[in-house]
């Protein structure tokens, strides 16, 4: 035991090193759309995520956003594990016929006003499992879309970006709603 103990201090570590974003950018990214959140809800953003079918690539990447390095809670932003609590729900993954109805119940549970986020090629357009005999295919072929974060898999920063865009107000909404104040 004492060799091993020796030898893991003179050896590197054999891990990657830490994702290299800038951090300022980050910082930015995460602040203002914990503001805009605030803004148009009134309250934090709560985020259901939902595995339709996927091979977790996507997960990985949407759970470091609550590492440490990410750190999204501090930003007001949080997953929750309720749908009823939610906002967004955030799907990864094609759709699989085993996971059609649970989809649709989770989205039927998820109290307005509400969206759906495709993160993800697979939950975008089925991916590489598209044509399956197991597959309904992308979200968009069960539930209405809001948004689509394309990438295998796409990296939180930009999945960040995502969630900012969403609740950006719109400025044809913002137009209707001062027009008819």
């Amino acid at each position: 035991m004492r060799k091993l103990l020796f030898e893991s201090l003179i050896r590197l570590p054999l891990t990657e090193p830490p994702p290299a974003p800038e951090q300022r950018e980050l910082d930015a990214l995460a602040a203002a759309l914990g503001e805009r959140a605030r803004r148009r809800l009134g309250r934090s953003l709560a985020i259901r995520e939902v595995d339709a079918g996927s091979c977790n690539g996507c997960e990985l990447e949407i759970h470091a956003l609550n590492n440490a390095f990410y750190d999204l809670e501090r930003y007001g932003l949080r997953f929750v594990a309720s749908p009823r609590h939610a906002d967004v729900l955030l799907v990864t993954g094609p759709v699989t016929k085993n996971m059609r109805e649970a989809l649709e119940r989770t989205w039927q549970a998820t109290p307005d006003p509400k969206w759906l986020v495709a993160a993800g090629d697979c939950a975008v357009d089925g991916g590489c499992f598209a044509g399956s005999y197991a597959v309904e295919g992308g979200v968009a072929a069960v539930l209405p879309v809001d948004l689509t974060i394309p990438g295998c898999p796409p990296r939180p920063v930009e999945i960040l970006r995502g969630l900012l865009a969403l609740v950006a107000p719109l400025p044809a909404r913002e137009a209707t709603r001062g027009a008819t104040s």
